[in-house]
């Protein structure tokens, strides 16, 4: 009987995987807090003795090496894959034993890169499961567009190709089980359901159900904007990432903090939108816990600013530098726990009006000097807008700050985490602000919309889990 146990990574949609069979045990594209996979692997009472990587990784630092090194686990690698460490080399085609009950045959399936690879699982002479990490997802692929656009057409064509080869190779009832594609920007578009089986793809997979052309036509044009980190994610990887240190970081004062700040440090506030707004450190940042922390964060910070973190509580600040350590941002400068007034050390606190669409209404048919800032993505834009407002998306504001109008700007998104960012952003540069926290939806309800006529106004969950 073979467990395969899962383990989730929300803030970057992503999913490590644990397979056992009761005593030795397997682990397929480990995120880089790996203790969270020794951990079930204890729980579980089994050895792992296997970790695989599917593919160099473009949107976290694995956690691989380190784990493997840990526990004694050979660390299977891709022997076409240039890297600066010792691994196992595996190819197309090899098949691994793990344990006496568990075999493991390598697939090559390039598509989200040129050397992916998927393992099939066979236990006891039965193929149970796949691990396609971005290749086959549920109900679409891995996006193919992360090495650059040089790469582009040959990857998504190879993508296509990988797909029909794994539905072509493994039984329906295989189970499949993809490293990304829960809201990682890493899919192609977003994936559907939990669960799924080689048969259920068959069925519902654009990749498995369309030609390759209205495959490669329709996946290229729904291709948009990733976070800025990645560049810097494949290169960590190829590297070989060490241990990740999560111990606490040292307590910065009032005095301290303001000096961060004046020297143009991030100092970063974790609590929710609604907190922040309310009054917060001047110049401080905000990207809450709440929402999708670690891809706003680190898409908008310049790379390498050193990086102070305002928790409520230690266990904020613990939670934040876990997700941090994912992408390679490891030792935040300073910390400071408690409230507003514990940081600002006794000077006043600054504030900024949250409202909501409707209030949006009233303050434009009023006549206020008013600048309406969409912070969307292109296409959701491009699917509906409100006419007259100005359009830079979020991760595009830190650099183009001096576009946006004079005026009071009321900061809208699709469900309000990512104009809050915004909104903070603007204010710490001395900007009169208002973040509009509500469901765009209220907005098309309302008539303030120019709706395109051949696009839905649904959103894609994917970038939109900030509602």
């Amino acid at each position: 009987m073979i467990t395969v146990l899962p383990v989730e990574t929300p803030g970057l949609g992503d999913r490590t995987y644990l397979a056992h069979d009761g005593s030795v045990a397997l682990v397929v594209d480990p995120q880089r807090d790996y203790d969270r996979v020794t951990a079930l692997a204890d729980a579980a009472g089994v050895r792992i003795t296997h970790v695989f990587e599917t593919h160099i990784h473009n949107d976290y630092v694995t956690g691989g090496l380190a784990l493997a090194r840990e526990v004694g686990a050979r660390y299977l690698v891709n022997a076409d894959d240039e890297v600066a460490f010792e691994r196992t080399p595996v190819r197309d085609g090899q098949v691994i034993e793990v344990g006496d009950t568990m075999r493991v045959r390598a697939i090559h399936t390039p598509g989200h890169t040129h050397t992916h690879l998927s393992y099939a699982l066979e236990a006891d002479g039965e193929q149970t499961a796949v691990f396609t990490g971005g290749s086959l997802l549920y109900g679409t692929t891995g996006r193919p567009d992360l090495l650059g656009p040089d790469h582009t057409d040959t990857l998504v064509r190879a993508q296509w190709r990988s797909a029909h080869r794994l539905a072509q190779e493994l039984p329906d009832e295989t189970a499949v089980y993809p490293t990304h594609g829960f809201g990682s920007f890493c899919s192609a578009t977003q994936a559907t359901g939990l669960s799924s089986t080689i048969g259920d793809e068959k069925r519902t997979n654009s990749a498995l159900t369309a030609d390759e052309e209205a495959y490669v036509e329709r996946l290229l044009a729904g291709l948009d904007a990733y976070p800025a980190y990645y560049a810097h994610m494949g290169p960590a990887n190829a590297a070989g990432p060490g241990k990740p240190d999560l111990s606490a970081p040292s307590v910065a004062d009032p005095a301290a903090l303001r000096r961060r700040i004046e020297a143009g440090e991030w100092v970063v506030d974790l609590r929710d939108r609604t907190a922040f707004a309310a009054g917060h450190l001047p110049g401080s940042l905000n990207f809450g816990l709440d929402g999708q922390f670690v891809t706003y964060l680190g898409w908008l910070i310049p790379w390498g600013t050193p990086l102070t973190l305002l928790g409520e509580t230690a266990g904020d600040v613990a939670e934040a530098q876990r997700e941090l350590v994912r992408i390679g941002i490891d030792r935040p400068a300073a910390m400071a726990t408690g409230n507003p007034e514990d940081w600002a050390g006794g000077e006043p606190l600054a504030a900024y009006p949250r409202a909501s669409f409707g209030d949006l209404e009233a303050a434009r048919n009023g006549d206020e000097d008013l600048v309406v800032l969409d912070v969307r993505r292109d296409q959701e834009r491009e699917r509906a807008h409100i006419p007259g407002s100005v359009h830079i998306p979020v991760h595009e504001v830190p650099a183009r700050i001096g576009e946006v109008p004079a005026g009071r700007v009321w900061v809208h998104c699709a469900g309000g985490y990512r104009a809050g960012i915004v909104a903070a952003l603007l204010h710490a540069h001395g900007r009169d602000v208002v973040a509009v926290d509500d469901s765009f939806d209220n907005a098309l309800g309302l008539g303030l919309c120019a709706l395109a006529s051949t696009l839905s106004a649904h959103h894609d969950n994917r970038q939109e889990s900030d509602a």
